[in-house]
């Protein structure tokens, strides 16, 4: 994996050389210091080193995009912190734009134009099922996941917010494995708890937490796999996982770590 990270460059060492990446990876907070969301990180990375696709991070130069400042209500800081990032990547002259995190793709792709920032932004679930359908990955060719049963949870930024729900149910069902939906799914997707904010305060009082319930109708599908497309709701639906007791025999894995594990990597 060592090997894996050592291919990583970034923006300024591209720039040294007068070069430019296909693709700027926005790693985000949570897949640089959350620990779990570093496997995510590290996953992605795999796919992206395995197709030898030329890609660069903004390393110590990229920051929190902001969203938790805005979606909390603090206008002040979300500016200041949108226009530091702004800057860097107008500096690089960035185009094009991957991030595995909703709450990354959606505040960059929709809320930072108005603040003079224009790129192109794609979630790593919409950037993989595209290598899918070019043919460049070719995950059922290992049947790791073929007739496993697999139920996806849709993030609030990525379906509702944005629209994108097939492109995640293709990737799983590229694997050959069997896609069981939750009753709430889709348009009437059930929040994980976390969003706006919620993800860095205490729940309010109540007769269940959201990612409990959320978890119990995971739970109801039979699914031993829990797939996820955001690191807030990892966070959420394996602290239900665990809440339930059921850690061992199911598992909570986003897209790139599924992807990655078809591909033997």
């Amino acid at each position: 994996m060592n090997k894996d990270l050592n291919k990583v460059r970034t923006m300024a060492d591209f720039a040294e050389k007068g070069e430019s990446p296909e693709v700027l990876f926005w790693v985000g907070c949570a897949g640089s210091f959350d620990d779990r969301y570093k496997r995510v990180t590290k996953a992605f990375v795999k796919i992206l080193n395995h197709l030898n696709i030329q890609f660069a991070v903004l390393g110590t130069e990229e920051s929190c995009t902001g969203d938790p400042a805005r979606r909390a209500g603090n206008e002040f800081l979300f500016q200041m912190q949108a226009m530091n990032n702004i800057q860097i990547l107008n500096s690089y002259h960035i185009k094009k734009i991957v991030t595995a995190c909703p709450h990354c793709f959606n505040i960059i792709k929709n809320e930072y134009p108005e603040l003079g920032g224009n790129y192109e932004v794609l979630h790593h679930s919409v950037f993989i099922q595209q290598l899918i359908d070019d043919g460049k990955l070719k995950p059922s060719d290992n049947n790791a996941f073929k007739g496993v049963k697999i139920t996806y949870h849709d993030s609030c930024y990525l379906g509702r917010a944005n629209n994108i729900y097939q492109a995640p149910r293709r990737l799983l069902e590229s694997l050959d494995a069997d896609l069981v939906e939750m009753k709430r799914c889709r348009t009437k997707g059930l929040c994980c708890g976390a969003g706006g904010a919620q993800m860095f305060k205490e729940p309010e009082k109540g007769k269940k937490d959201i990612n409990i319930e959320r978890t119990e109708e995971a739970l109801e599908t039979g699914a031993k796999t829990i797939a996820s497309a955001c690191p807030f709701c990892m966070t959420m639906l394996t602290d239900g996982v665990k809440n339930k007791e059921k850690e061992e025999e199911i598992k909570v894995l986003d897209l790139a770590e599924i992807i990655a594990k078809a591909e033997n990597l």
